[in-house]
């Protein structure tokens, strides 16, 4: 192992100095970070803290700071400054790669590995939130349709913008300090939305809060990458994929533990309210808060710094991950040798987005993630209403209901001097029906309707049966007393259609594991586009099982086994995606997965119901169309981070 690395440092000679003449192997015995001091008195900035001097060779400093051909740049033809620019680049990206290996993979990348995992898993958080809490929230606010799809598509417009914006960012100020702010904005109105009170201002926190989240993705993929050596790169980026996982596994679990407990609540009067699902919407802030406490212990990445013309803070980070790695392997004794890196020449220029398969691979999956639950919930809805009960002109006087009433349909009967008292309404419908010298005290009711009815002498004492429950209604002579107006959490509504929503997302969630570790392991051995076009082509056929799958099980059974496919493709787009393009382009790819993941939603929610072809079809020919344009895409493994 000893004689490797010295071969390896006696390689690598033209950056390096691998032996201990290296600091005098010239007649003045000047190091390699004071040479040229005495062709004039010029102090080097960085001499006082060791730093070596950054290479001034070709092309090496053009465009940074104190660079002697700045002045005569601006007279070069611009096709030979973009040329010089791009040789610097190919130089820079071979060195940083052999830096990389003399630095090693080991404590300084898996500390960085969770640090980047937290953020990773505060984006899977934020996808959950909305669909969680959406249930209760629709009660809570006084939803209407239009306005909880609403509701459900603004997280994604939102990490839409975000995705673009920060990825242009992160290019300008650097991965950590963009990752940074995103986040904190991302906390900030996740904290904010918690609290607030009305729709519109829900609404806009979070659309602040998918803003702010809407980086991660795009940013911590470059910024890990850069630390990472390309034998490394595919497998642990693939590693990293499963953070996004475990948010929504925490998500799942929090939402479980959480939001059916009604009785974790309090309010202010009758103006404010702070139910049990505010409280989840709290908690799922917490990676997010944990990633920016963390990211303070890390340092920007050294490529971006080299990248940027800045030698020395490069320099400092690349000594400080190879220091922090040989202390752990028990190597305190070895010497960070490099003593030249490249920087590279500064200039504007347009990035190439190259193809779009990302944009269909993830219409697919956000559309057919998003349809599963409402087709769950469609079946188990079907299968309810099966189970209904009819009445049809029943006559009853005298007769006190003191017990639960569900899932019944009265039509045309008469109510003389009945009592509905403590009892609970669920899913009842009562249509051209009379209510005479009738009674209603401590009633709570879900789902429930009066429809062309008519109430004579009627009191409501205590209930939550308001103007909205009464559709073409005629009150005569009726009083409400104690009515609990406006919109509210129905605590009726029975615990385990919450626990399967919960738990099929559970399930989704959890399938994806066995996807995540086979594509971790063999992203370096395969390659990404083979497993990027084979995970399209196994996800395109899986799809047209959804045509057998006719009851709840059967569904949650296809939701798992396409999550636990579609993963390996995901992962392979991402780090394809890292490995040709920078982090703007990174960010706007992103942006556009976004939008796609809108018109998915936006186009599959409206068939849930209705037929299951549309959906399918859809679906299958997206995943076809990805696993096509896979092909058109150069293979990246082996190759070094340009």
């Amino acid at each position: 192992m000893e004689d490797g690395y010295q071969n390896r440092t006696g390689f690598i000679k033209g950056y390096y100095r691998g032996d201990s003449q290296a600091a005098n192997d010239d007649e003045g015995g000047h190091s390699d970070s004071t040479e040229g001091h005495d062709e004039d008195d010029e102090i080097y900035e960085g001499e006082y803290q060791g730093i070596p001097r950054a290479d001034s060779g070709k092309g090496s400093l053009a465009g940074g700071p104190g660079s002697v051909r700045a002045g005569a740049q601006q007279f070069r033809d611009v096709g030979v400054s973009e040329a010089e620019r791009r040789k610097d680049q190919e130089e820079l990206a071979q060195q940083y790669e052999t830096i990389l290996q003399e630095c090693g993979h080991g404590k300084f990348q898996w500390t960085l590995y969770f640090v980047l995992g937290l953020a990773l898993m505060a984006d899977g958080v934020e996808i959950f939130v909305v669909g969680f809490v959406l249930p209760s929230a629709e009660k809570d606010m006084c939803l209407s349709e239009p306005n909880k799809s609403m509701l459900g598509l603004i997280v994604y417009f939102g990490m839409m913008v975000g995705a673009f914006l920060w990825g242009a960012l992160a290019d300008r100020i650097g991965r950590r300090q963009s990752l940074l702010i995103s986040l904190s904005i991302n906390s900030i109105f996740s904290f904010f939305s918690s609290f607030v009170q009305g729709y519109s201002t829900f609404l806009f926190c979070r659309l602040l809060s998918g803003v702010g989240i809407g980086g991660s993705i795009p940013i911590v993929f470059s910024y890990y990458s850069e630390f990472l050596s390309q034998e490394k790169r595919g497998e642990h980026l693939s590693w990293l994929c499963m953070f996004w996982m475990i948010g929504g596994i925490y998500a799942s679990a929090m939402a479980w533990g959480i939001i059916p407990h009604y009785g974790w609540s309090f309010q202010m009067g009758s103006a404010y309210q702070f139910h049990s699902w505010r409280v989840f919407v709290l908690v799922c802030a917490f990676p997010s808060v944990a990633a920016i406490a963390a990211l303070n212990a890390m340092p920007e990445s050294p490529r971006f710094y080299l990248e940027n013309g800045k030698h020395d803070e490069g320099w400092m980070i690349l000594k400080q991950v190879h220091d922090t790695n040989m202390r752990a392997k028990g190597h305190p004794e070895r010497v960070f040798t490099v003593t030249t890196i490249k920087t590279v020449k500064q200039m504007d220029e347009l990035v190439d987005t190259g193809t779009d398969t990302p944009v269909w691979q993830r219409y697919s999956y956000y559309g057919l993630t998003v349809w599963f639950p409402d087709m769950i919930k469609y079946i188990q809805k079907q299968e309810y209403e099966s189970r209904t009960k009819t009445f049809t002109g029943e006559q009853t006087a005298h007769v006190t209901f003191n017990f639960t009433l569900e899932n019944q349909v009265h039509r045309q009967g008469h109510f003389f001097n009945d009592k509905f008292l403590n009892l609970k309404m669920k899913s009842m419908v009562f249509e051209d029906s009379v209510f005479e010298e009738c009674f209603f005290e401590d009633v709570t009711s879900t789902h429930t309707f009066f429809r062309n009815c008519t109430f004579i002498a009627s009191l409501f004492y205590n209930t939550d049966l308001f103007k909205y429950r009464f559709v073409n209604c005629k009150l005569v002579n009726s009083t409400f007393i104690h009515n609990k107006e406006g919109c509210m959490l129905d605590f009726s509504d029975d615990f385990n259609n919450a626990y399967m929503i919960y738990f099929v997302n559970f399930l989704g969630t959890l399938a994806v594991l066995p996807g995540n570790i086979v594509s971790a392991l063999l992203m370096d051995k395969i390659g990404r586009l083979r497993m990027l076009a084979g995970s399209s082509v196994i996800s395109c056929v899986s799809c047209f099982f959804l045509m057998f799958g006719n009851s709840e099980s059967g569904m949650i059974a296809l939701l798992c086994l396409f999550g636990g496919i579609s993963i390996a493709s995901w992962n392979a787009l991402d780090v394809i995606t890292v490995e040709l393009y920078p982090t703007t382009a990174f960010g706007f790819l992103n942006a556009l997965c976004k939008l796609a993941a809108v018109l998915g939603i936006s186009i599959f929610q409206s068939f849930v119901g209705i037929t299951k072809a549309v959906p399918i079809l859809f679906a299958a020919g997206a995943l076809g169309a990805g696993s096509f344009l896979a092909t058109k895409l150069p293979e990246t493994r082996g190759q070094v981070l340009q």
